[in-house]
């Protein structure tokens, strides 16, 4: 903007000067030429006075290089010319000059040269004797005279044309300076041209209007990020060429990025074939949907093609975690193959002692110990029916247990004294140790945790073993611990003892009658009540199971 209001100050300086050159050269140049004619008037009457006195004589004896002096008779007839031979001219009786002198005792006119070059001008009088006495004298053209003084114009030019730089570059930068200067984040606190103010009002009203519509948008943003950024899904938004538009952390996650890479090729991010491939069908107006391997696991990939007045606009990839759904899908198919193979077993002994009975196949000294069996199996079955309903209310939350101030310790000192008599069967020391804890709980999923802990403590031990149970208090928090001296857990089992029906040595859970769902209750039980499970296990010297209740 300085450039041009500088080439437009400049241009008009310019103008001005040579329109004001101009203007004066055709003043002054008018006013020389009266000048001039006055002075010729003047000469004139002067020679016409000393040829009145003196005839011819005077004439022969002037100096007549700058001025022509013609003597003509009353019918136009040239009687002396100082330039040219009398005779050799032409009858004058029709020049404007000798007309008005015969008529009216003076006359003058201007005329051009055949040049056009030179500019003439005539004055003559009428003598006393009738004849005219007539003098001329050339003034030049204004473009003669405008060449004769060039170089003093060219001068002026010069110094006009440097003045006029100096002047426009300040004014320029003057008027633009209050611009340059203009606050646009607060516009009408501007102090300028009034001329301005409009324009000042319109961009404070379109700040404002861009400043509630950022607002909104950044409103919309921050909601669409909470919502997305707290999926576990992984969501990204694509542009028709596959430039990242949007990405939410677990979209990031999954594909190995950062959340900076938003405005990059997604493919640039995670070269995978299979995603090339959704993102070609997308493209092609298709819905595509695929299970692939990434670095973050297994995903089922769903890209959809987002159509804005029938063309591909963008494209909307999901990813789904399919491992945790075949996860829970393949622990579906082993509990109900654990079930099946658990409830099996006991019915298949109860239907063949039942069986032996019916036909009065056993004998009458062993009909008691054929119905214990049957008693024995059939405890076991409602054991295994009444864990897998615990379990259930305990997947579902257990929402209807009422949580209450109980007293660990009590709990614990209850659990030991209903297992001693187990105990001594397996030829293991049942101990407590520790002191009253109060814990905000469900008694009955407490008591739960301390009996299942305390009797595969006892199972899974030695004859002559020790299993040692401690409440005690560390900071904040209640620590139930139980040790014993079994036969202990292999590492490669230890992070799967928590699993429904799993068990390390299948021989001898059966033998001892364990359902294999007793720490999968402790695990559910500990979880409903915040707390954390810390396992310790060494093959052959025992294993150490820690519950820390926190505050």
């Amino acid at each position: 903007m300085t450039k041009r209001i500088f080439r437009s100050i400049c241009c008009v300086s310019l103008a001005v000067f040579l329109a004001s050159l101009i203007l004066i050269m055709g003043v002054l140049y008018e006013y020389f030429s009266q000048v001039q004619q006055q002075q010729l008037r003047t000469q004139t009457a002067l020679a016409a006075q000393g040829v009145a006195d003196e005839g011819a004589d005077y004439l022969d004896g002037l100096d007549t290089r700058e001025l022509r002096i013609t003597w003509i008779a009353a019918d136009g007839t040239v009687l002396f010319d100082s330039q040219s031979d009398a005779a050799d001219m032409d009858n004058h009786i029709e020049r404007q000059e000798i007309t008005d002198a015969l008529k009216n005792g003076y006359g003058e006119s201007a005329r051009y040269s055949t040049t056009l070059m030179e500019r003439l001008l005539y004055s003559a009088q009428r003598l006393p004797d009738g004849t005219v006495i007539r003098l001329s004298v050339a003034q030049n053209s204004v473009i003669t005279i405008t060449l004769g003084i060039l170089q003093p114009i060219c001068i002026v030019v010069a110094i006009a044309l440097i003045l006029s730089l100096l002047l426009s570059s300040r004014v320029a930068k003057k008027i633009v300076q209050p611009l340059n200067a203009l606050n646009l984040d607060d516009p009408l606190s501007n102090e300028g041209y009034d001329e301005l103010s409009p324009l000042l009002r319109r961009i404070d009203s379109q700040q404002r209007q861009l400043k509630s519509q950022a607002q909104e948008l950044q409103r919309r943003q921050d909601e669409f990020d909470a919502v997305t950024g707290s999926m576990n899904e992984g969501l990204v938004l694509l542009s028709s060429r596959g430039i990242i538009l949007s990405i939410n952390r677990a979209a990031a996650r999954h594909l190995g990025a950062d959340r900076h890479c938003e405005g990059k090729d997604i493919l640039t991010v995670n070269r995978t074939l299979a995603l090339q491939q959704l993102l070609e069908e997308a493209q092609g107006g298709r819905r595509a949907e695929k299970v692939v391997d990434l670095a973050g696991g297994r995903f089922q990939l769903d890209a959809s093609p987002i159509l804005s007045d029938g063309t591909v606009s963008g494209i909307a990839l999901l990813m789904f975690d399919v491992a945790d759904r075949e996860r829970a899908e393949q622990m579906r198919r082993e509990f109900t193959a654990n079930v099946s193979h658990e409830l099996k077993t006991p019915l298949h002994t109860i239907s063949g002692c039942a069986e032996l009975l019916k036909n009065s196949m056993v004998k009458p000294e062993d009909t008691n110990r054929f119905a214990g069996q049957i008693y024995t199996e059939a405890q076991r079955m409602i054991r295994l029916v009444e864990d897998i309903i615990r379990l259930s209310r305990l997947d579902e939350g257990a929402g209807d247990f009422t949580k209450e101030d109980t007293d660990l310790y009590a709990l614990a000192a209850q659990s030991v004294q209903s297992l001693q008599s187990e105990a001594a069967a397996a030829g293991v020391r049942l101990t407590l140790s520790g002191s009253p804890a109060v814990v905000r709980g469900v008694p009955q999923l407490l008591s739960g945790i301390i009996y299942n802990l305390c009797d595969n403590a006892i199972k899974y031990n030695r004859p002559d073993g020790r299993a040692d149970v401690c409440v005690s208090q560390d900071g904040g928090a209640v620590v139930l611990t139980v040790s014993d001296t079994g036969i202990g857990i292999p590492p490669e089992h230890q992070t799967r003892i928590f699993e429904r029906f799993y068990r390390v040595d299948k021989s001898r859970s059966k033998a001892v009658g364990g359902t294999g769902l007793g720490l999968s209750i402790v695990k559910h039980a500990a979880m409903i009540h915040n707390a954390r499970i810390d396992l310790e296990s060494k093959v052959g010297q025992g294993t150490v199971i820690s519950v820390r209740f926190s505050e």
